[in-house]
């Protein structure tokens, strides 16, 4: 375990979502009265599908609850291993939907507190996931001269967060769609036939309108997509032949590339999506509802607001949960 700096703070963050769960390991400072990053310890990502038929059952499955929480014990353990001094687990879509949920919540405690960390975890209200996403995908973005507003879509395995703002967020809306969810109500084909795909379509335009009537789409100037479904879509527009987070971090692309690379993963076979190389294993089955879903949001957001790029941010609500906690710490 290498020293931490002095007047640092070393916090763990753990997004759990309705696929993957995934921890980062931060140190971070205050600098100039703004925290910062000055350290990524440890970045970690496992699909573990914990959204799995909640949206039919209401209830998180045995299985599924058992493979996140095995996940969470080795993430309590790298923790413990980089001298974490505080950790936050935020729970989001497929807990906000499980009536027990409380029972998962309860058992990811105890799992921190084998390794002597107090954790409360929080089932995080969409409102909430939206801030941290807007916190987490515009600083580097702001650093680097990106011109605001922007509209953070982040869009995860069960609900996908619509949130505008400059500086700061002046509105937001989670609605219930994303890759698992969608693809567990209409495509179920290999590859999708094309009712399904209508039929997905039809419900993702209502989750948009629904979204739309808080978030002023037409005020977009840049256009910013997290989370894994994006970047793999990004990653395919780039025609990458492996998963490389620097060249996605940030990329800029023409909006019609990405939608045609959206287009292409959600008419593949699945046996298709697997033979490329940057798909994790994790995504080929949910990977053509999610681009589905990408290439109808983009395609509203231009046609409201003229946009004609669109960027990739590989900081989302797990460095915004990150941050969010070193500030508590630090302040």
């Amino acid at each position: 375990m290498s020293a931490r700096t002095p007047g640092s703070v070393r916090v763990g963050a753990i997004d759990c979502g309705t696929n993957s769960i995934r921890l980062l390991v931060l140190e971070a400072a205050l600098e100039g009265g703004v925290v910062v990053a000055r350290e990524q310890l440890h970045r970690e990502n496992r699909i573990v599908r914990l959204g799995q038929g909640v949206d039919a059952t209401g209830r998180i499955a045995p299985d599924a609850m058992a493979r996140t929480l095995a996940a969470a014990g080795d993430y309590a353990a790298r923790c413990a291993e980089h001298g974490v001094q505080q950790v936050r687990f935020v729970a989001t879509s497929a807990s906000r939907d499980a009536e027990n949920a409380s029972e998962f919540t309860t058992q990811v405690a105890s799992a921190f507190a084998e390794h002597g960390f107090e954790v409360a975890p929080e089932v995080i209200s969409g409102e909430e996931e939206a801030r941290l996403s807007f916190l987490g995908a515009t600083g580097p973005l702001r650093a680097r001269g990106v011109p605001g507003p922007f509209l953070v879509v982040d869009l995860g395995g069960g609900s996908t967060e619509f949130v505008l703002g400059d500086d700061a967020v002046t509105a937001a809306r989670s609605v219930d769609l994303g890759s698992v969810r969608l693809t567990e109500r209409h495509l179920h084909s290999d590859p999708p036939g094309p009712q399904e795909i209508v039929d997905a379509t039809a419900d993702i335009d209502a989750g948009i309108d629904d979204a739309a009537q808080v978030v002023d789409l037409t005020a977009v100037t840049t256009l910013v997509g997290v989370a894994g479904t994006i970047t793999t879509t990004a990653a395919h527009a780039l025609g990458l032949s492996s998963y490389d987070r620097e060249r996605l971090d940030g990329a800029e692309l023409p909006a019609e590339r990405v939608r045609a690379a959206a287009r292409d993963l959600t008419g593949r076979t699945r046996a298709e999506r697997s033979e490329l190389g940057f798909m994790h294993p994790g995504r080929v089955d949910v990977i053509g509802a999610g681009a589905l879903l990408w290439h109808r949001i983009i395609e509203r957001v231009e046609q409201a607001s003229g946009i004609t790029t669109v960027t990739t941010s590989e900081s989302d609500i797990l460095d915004g949960t990150a941050l969010d906690l070193a500030g508590r710490h630090l302040s």
